[in-house]
């Protein structure tokens, strides 16, 4: 069977729009109070893949000058994310870790803590392209500062009035789960699994690294041209 030089050009422009998945842990097996990576950029469009590996934690955008409140409680019309509580315990029984999954809307910088006790307060927050280039206190190290002082740790169902959603429920990205990460990992490069060992969810695996699912999307592409010239 042959196929057109149309069908085959049309495949192969899946494999020229690369989307980037992030991937960041939420503490670790030693329960740290962390985000590994702190601090990335991210393209629009990128995905951020937060993977919690122990502990209840949970992701909640803020803006920089209210650390530890949802961005909601101070920004006009804005919704921000929320994953709600993600139990790694609850899901270990099944071999599975949660995860919680954002598209990046655009290159602003993105400040995002946890709401759990005073994770915040005691340093466990993040940024998602810092720009200490358009204003050099605004930095990570900055809001940790800001973290520390803040009277308060709260999640979105704390708000009064308002998109407060629920404290349990995830708003602006998408939960699922993957397989724990306890076979070989892909190496930090950014080197994809191969097929047979990767998540259902997503070939994004590696802890604290950041892959690219172009070549997924190429085979969907050409496999799709394929069936069409059936």
């Amino acid at each position: 069977m042959q196929f057109s030089t149309a069908a085959i050009a049309t495949a192969l422009l899946g494999l020229a729009s690369a989307q980037k998945v992030h991937v960041v842990s939420v503490s670790s097996p030693s329960k740290s109070l962390t985000f590994s990576p702190d601090n990335i950029k991210a393209e629009a469009g990128d995905l951020i893949q937060f993977q919690f590996l122990a502990g209840n934690h949970s992701v909640v955008q803020s803006n920089f000058d209210n650390p530890c409140t949802p961005i909601q409680g101070h920004v006009a019309n804005a919704t921000g994310f929320f994953s709600g509580y993600m139990d790694v315990a609850a899901s270990a029984s099944s071999g599975q870790i949660p995860v919680y999954t954002v598209e990046v809307k655009d290159t602003k910088p993105l400040w995002v803590y946890c709401s759990q006790g005073k994770h915040c307060q005691a340093g466990m927050v993040m940024v998602v392209n810092e720009n200490t280039a358009a204003n050099s206190t605004r930095s990570l190290a900055n809001f940790k500062n800001l973290a520390k002082a803040a009277p308060a740790n709260l999640d979105p169902s704390s708000l009064t009035g308002g998109n407060g959603g629920n404290g349990d429920a995830a708003n602006g990205g998408t939960s699922s789960s993957i397989p724990s990460p306890t076979d070989s990992v892909p190496s930090s490069s950014g080197s994809l699994p191969s097929p047979s060992t990767t998540p259902s969810d997503g070939p994004a695996r590696a802890l604290g690294s950041s892959v690219s699912v172009s070549a997924w999307t190429g085979l969907l592409s050409i496999a799709a041209a394929a069936l069409a010239m059936l």
